[in-house]
Order: structure tokens, then sequence, then C-alpha cells
């Protein structure tokens, strides 16, 4: 096991070492790290980046984005899947239009206030966007010091990393620090001896095959092209046993609206 001086330097060389490109680390104003966190949510990242840079260039700051109608962006969030992400998102630009005055928090209190911000998400805000010494855990992270301080097969909660996290941070280059963390964990999984599932916290994400999130991915991109009935709509999408409960589901999370006979996204 390493001590702390020798891990920081170990993150250091591999942060060099493994270093990977992408727009929101090019450019880290918070609102780019937002879209970034919450795209990057159970969504590899060579699938974010093109997503990442329509989405910017159609919604280049939380003005136009609050502005936009949702249906607007439920069509452009459309192929990254778990599209209660792309709602999230409008609503935590209107409510930084409207509650912050245009101005995006920085304090981990006020991120949390936004819609699908938890702490992690606020975590990495204030690390990337602001290059504040904050902790924060999520897969790569655990990966890490999986591989590090912790013998195969224990059982380890975010309580006890997060007290490793505390000890060894650079605290002088948090921002680099968490993104050689990204790079090193992803590149050790990529190897096989990533141990993901030593985490108490490890849940297995359900196969989209055959699940009703399938269907819901569906009728959204059915809906992105234009209003229809919800015959008309079963047909499109080939409707099966699942076919209700998606749709109940998108009615119920405000994805999806019906006006007088006609399914559409919600303007």
């Amino acid at each position: 096991m390493v001590n702390d001086d020798e891990f920081r330097e170990i993150i250091r060389q591999k942060g060099d070492e493994l270093y990977r490109d992408m727009p929101w680390r090019n450019d880290t104003r918070p609102f780019y790290v937002l879209v970034s966190e919450l795209m990057l949510q159970q969504t590899q990242v060579d699938r974010v980046i093109p997503k990442f840079e329509m989405f910017i260039s159609r919604f280049p700051d939380e003005k136009s984005l609050a502005a936009a109608p949702l249906s607007d962006v439920l069509t452009l969030w459309n192929g990254l899947g778990y599209n209660r992400r792309a709602k999230f998102l409008h609503d935590a630009a209107k409510k930084i239009a409207s509650e912050y005055h245009g101005v995006f928090p920085y304090t981990k209190e006020n991120l949390l206030s936004l819609p699908g911000v938890g702490p992690n998400t606020a975590g990495a805000i204030l690390a990337y966007a602001f290059n504040q010494p904050v902790l924060f855990i999520e897969t790569n992270v655990r990966t890490v010091y999986f591989h590090h301080f912790f013998s195969d097969g224990e059982k380890v909660s975010d309580s006890e990393l997060a007290k490793l996290v505390a000890k060894t941070l650079d605290a002088q280059r948090p921002r680099e620090f968490y993104w050689a963390l990204m790079d090193y964990g992803s590149w050790l999984k990529r190897q096989g001896v990533g141990r993901i599932s030593q985490s108490k916290h490890y849940k297995k994400q359900s196969a989209l095959k055959g699940s009703v999130r399938e269907v819901r991915g569906q009728i959204i991109r059915a809906l992105a092209t234009d209003d229809t009935t919800q015959v008309q709509l079963e047909k499109l999408v080939g409707a099966d046993a699942r076919f209700a409960l998606a749709l109940e589901g998108l009615l119920h999370d405000g994805l999806v609206m019906q006006t007088d006979e006609h399914l559409h996204l919600t303007k």
C-alpha cells in the first residue's frame, strides 16, 4: 500500500500520461460542467462528446436553454437515453435564470437546489468549474482507491473512501487531481481491474434491451418527429406489454403531454 505522498505522485503521473481531451475541460465554465456531468451519468465519454458539442452549439448558456421549449431539448438529447436528465437540465437552467438571476450558483447548498444535482454532481461542479478542494465520490474515484488501498473482495463504503480522498486530495490543484482520477480510473476499468463491485453502493445497470426504458426512448424518438395519437404511436413503436407502463411514466415525469387526442413532447 502506498503512502499519501506516493499516491498523489502516482495520480499526477497518471494524469499526465492518460489525459483525455474533452470540451468541458478546455472550457470549464459552470454551465458546460453541469451539462457534461448530467450527460455523463450512465453514458460513456465517447458518446457524450459529440452530443455535448451539438447541445452547446444550440444552447450556449443557461439563458438560451431556459428559454427553449422542453420538446426541443428532448429532441436534441435523443440518443443519450435516460431522458429525465434532459428535463432536469432544462429545469436547472430555468431556476438559474429566475431564482439566481442568471448567476450560476457557486455554493454546495445552492447547487443542491438545482434539479438533478446531488452531492456528487455538486462536488464535481465545485471542483471542475470553481477549482475548489471538495470531496466527491463516483465510479472512477472508487476504482482508483480500491486499486491502491483495498484488497480484493473487501466491501467498502463511500464514507470510508471519503476519508481517504480527504487525506490524499491535492488541495492546490483539485481540478487536475480529479481529472487524473477520472482518466486513471477509466483506464483501470479497461484493463479489467476496476473491481467496482467492491463498493457497498454498487448496483449493476439493468440491460436496455427488453426494458421499459427501451420503450420510453422509442416513444421520445417517435414524438420528436411529430405529434400523434396513442393508437398511431403504438403502431410506430411496435407496442408490446411494456408500452402502457412506459407511456405512463413519461406522462408522470412531464416529458410527454396529451392535448385532446394527441400525444406530444412537452413544449
